[in-house]
């Protein structure tokens, strides 16, 4: 019994998965914990670029 146990401890199958998921969830925790940062960057990119763009030339 014992040695079945360190059998399946040794065993690296499905290790890789693990290591996806909580990569996934590293970047999910950093996306939410930025969140705010990162859409008022976003949204001041966003409204630059419309801020330079004429609309009287646009629609000539």
């Amino acid at each position: 019994m014992v040695k079945e146990f360190f059998n399946y401890l040794r065993d690296e199958d499905g290790q890789t998965s693990t290591e996806y998921i909580l990569l996934v969830a590293v970047v999910a925790a950093i996306i939410f914990k930025f969140k705010d940062t990162l859409s008022g960057r976003l949204e001041s990119l966003i409204q630059g670029v419309f801020d330079r763009a004429n609309p009287d030339e646009i629609f000539r």
